[in-house]
C-alpha cells in the first residue's frame, strides 16, 4: 500500500471514530499534498510526500516554540499533536550511532575535508537520510566532522 493509500485509509478511520483532533491533522496533510499535486502537476511518490510532512513537522515545531514564548499551551499541545499523527508516517528514524556512521562514510566517500566542502557531504547524505534523520542535526555533525 502506498503512503497516500494509507493516510486516506487513515482519514477514513478517524472519520468513522469520530476522532477531530486526528482526523484534522490528517486532512491538513492531505491538503498539502493535494495543493503539491496541482501546482506541479505531478503524481506524488512516497518521497515527496516524506519530504511534505517533514516540511509541516518543522512548521509546526516553530510553532510550538513561539506558542510556549507567549505562553499559549493549549495551542502549543494542539501542535504537539499533529506533529504525533504526522510522524506516524514517517520511515523509522536512525538511531545518533547511525547517522554519526552515515557522515563517517559519506565524508571519506566525497574526499570532503574542510568546511567549505560541506555541501558535497550533504549532497551525498540527503537522499540516505532523508526522512529518518534530522537534516539540521545531520548538518551540524557533518560540520563538526569537517572542522577537525
Amino acid at each position: 500500500m502506498s503512503l497516500k493509500q494509507q493516510i486516506t485509509e487513515d482519514m477514513k478511520t478517524a472519520m468513522r471514530a469520530k476522532d477531530v483532533a486526528r482526523l484534522g491533522a490528517i486532512r491538513l496533510l492531505l491538503a498539502a499534498m493535494k495543493q503539491r499535486e496541482v501546482d506541479e502537476r505531478i503524481e506524488l511518490s512516497d518521497t515527496d510526500i516524506i519530504a511534505i510532512i517533514e516540511k509541516m513537522i518543522k512548521q509546526r515545531r516553530d510553532s510550538i516554540s513561539q506558542f510556549e514564548a507567549a505562553n499559549r499551551q493549549e495551542l502549543a499541545d494542539a501542535e504537539k499533536f499533529e506533529i504525533t499523527v504526522l510522524q506516524t508516517y514517517m520511515p523509522q528514524a536512525l538511531s545518533e550511532d547511525e547517522v554519526a556512521a552515515a557522515v563517517a562514510e559519506a565524508v571519506a566517500a566525497s574526499g570532503a575535508k574542510s568546511p567549505q566542502e560541506m555541501g558535497k557531504v550533504i549532497a551525498l547524505l540527503k537522499p540516505k537520510l532523508a526522512g529518518r534523520a534530522d537534516m539540521g542535526k545531520v548538518s551540524a555533525l557533518v560540520k563538526a566532522r569537517l572542522s577537525q
